[in-house]
């Protein structure tokens, strides 16, 4: 069991979310940075979609009820094991009884928590993902709150440990013209990739909300209901930008500026309220070599946690 002593602004359990379900209207949910997520769950041990915690802009605190290994990663949060340094991208072991603590982040804004076994909630649609909009999967459709207890699942054999290194996320977002794109004026296609977007406090799970100088349409504002997806970047009539997240809705209405290359989605998880970030045109070729250039980074990951 891991229970949770202090949960934080907002804890919840995680994998890499809910597929081919769209369709029924139900979001991915899912990390916000899964990059992150997957590699904490390979040093522990797990598969890379194992449920793991994902810890909103800490503090937060746990009490491991069994031994076993973790690995944290994302954001760094000072974190300590009984008062000791634990460095994300680290294998850890640790003992039944001690107490993980993670203090305000460094840098980042999620932290991720894996423990080997993962954890063991029930899968809802082939996933342990939360969805806060919906109210269902993780620990009782929720965020995590002080007292929970949650269970975990068989620990495996000690491993020696493993540290790797983590990219660094940056505020430059790689993009490929939507659809609309064309609808823009020159002079605010411009501004779109030329002048950077602060990231505001009504953004959450589902979208991103962006604030800078508004982007205005040559045609209707609105069109027929299309499907959505994370990383799209929609133009809502007040012309600031929209990115959607993880817990995007299944569908939308508004023009389609950009789809965020794949290879950039984690950064946008690990961006906080109040920055600003630059979009970068990027062509479909670019962003496809960007996708096979992490999927290269994440195999050499598989293979020295197989081999260690």
């Amino acid at each position: 069991m891991l229970e949770v002593i202090k949960a934080g602004p907002q804890t919840t359990v995680q994998d890499l979310g809910r597929f081919g379900v769209r369709h029924l209207g139900v979001c991915r949910a899912g990390a916000m940075d899964a990059l992150a997520l997957t590699v904490a769950n390979r040093l522990a041990g797990n598969p890379a979609g194992a449920a793991a915690l994902e810890i909103a802009l800490p503090p937060a605190c746990f009490r491991l009820l069994r031994g076993g290994m973790l690995a944290l990663a994302g954001a760094d949060c000072r974190a300590t094991l009984d008062g000791e340094p634990v460095f994300p991208g680290w294998r850890t072991a640790f003992r039944a009884g001690q107490v993980l603590k993670l203090e305000a982040p460094r840098s980042g804004m999620r932290a991720y928590l894996a423990v080997d076994g993962g954890i063991a909630v029930p899968l809802l649609m082939e996933s342990a993902s939360t969805d806060l909009m919906a109210g269902f999967g993780g620990h009782l459709g929720r965020a995590l709150r002080d007292g929970d207890r949650l269970p975990l699942g068989e620990a495996r054999p000690p491993r020696p440990r493993l540290g790797v290194w983590l990219p660094r996320p940056g505020n430059r977002i790689r993009v490929c013209a939507g659809p609309e794109y064309a609808w823009l004026s020159k002079p605010d296609r411009q501004h779109l990739w030329g002048h950077p977007w602060q990231l505001t406090p009504r953004s959450n799970r589902m979208g991103y909300r962006l604030a800078g100088s508004a982007l205005r349409m040559s045609e209707p504002a609105e069109m027929p209901s299309h499907g959505a997806l994370p990383g799209l970047i929609q133009l809502p009539p007040d012309g600031q930008p929209i990115v959607l997240m993880a817990d995007a809705q299944a569908t939308g209405g508004y023009p389609r500026l950009g789809m965020v290359a794949a290879a950039d989605l984690w950064q946008l998880g690990q961006a906080r309220l109040g920055s600003q970030l630059r979009f970068v045109e990027a062509s479909r070729d670019e962003a496809e070599q960007a996708d096979r250039e992490l999927q290269r980074y994440l195999r050499r990951i598989e293979r020295l946690c197989d081999e260690n």
